[in-house]
């Protein structure tokens, strides 16, 4: 009598589906969203504050995926290092170009600040939680089911 068993439970996802594409989905979807709704509400220049901030923050936040993937691929030893200092440089990018605008004088004339900050809010946390189920939905197994080629399972 053995235990082993066929099934292969360590990715739900089809193949070739990169397993953070719904974070990317919900994050766009977001922005989607905010920008029909800042149309209605406050017109252009909450179009404008909408569709900056979501853009900005979902360009932040896929680029800063793709470079810890890199990073765990190349090197997976120092993948944690590279993600912290990624979400750094993430925060650092993000307080910049807020900056920017605000020196460049588009923020206050051409587009709203209350909509801008709504929308990276939002793209913020929809992202995190579609990151959430995305690993959720994985599964990966926490030790190797292949059974012993050694008698009695010794090693």
């Amino acid at each position: 009598m053995t235990t082993e068993s066929k099934q292969d439970t360590r990715q739900v996802l089809p193949a070739g589906v990169s397993p953070l594409l719904g974070a990317t989905a919900a994050g766009a979807g977001a922005v989607a969203v905010l920008c029909v709704v800042a149309v209605l509400v406050d017109g252009g220049r909450g179009l404008a504050g909408a569709a900056v901030g979501g853009v900005l923050t979902l360009a932040v936040f896929v680029l800063g995926i793709g470079l810890v993937n890199l990073a765990a691929r190349v090197l997976p030893a120092a993948s944690l290092l590279v993600a912290l200092l990624t979400y750094t440089l993430q925060l650092l990018v993000l307080a910049l170009a807020v900056v920017a605008l605000e020196r460049s004088g588009v923020a206050g004339d051409d587009l709203s600040r209350g909509w801008f900050a709504a929308s990276v809010i939002a793209v913020t946390v929809l992202w995190l939680v579609g990151q959430v189920v995305a690993a959720t939905k994985q599964r990966i197994a926490a030790f190797d089911p292949a059974p012993s080629d050694h008698p009695g399972g010794e090693r």
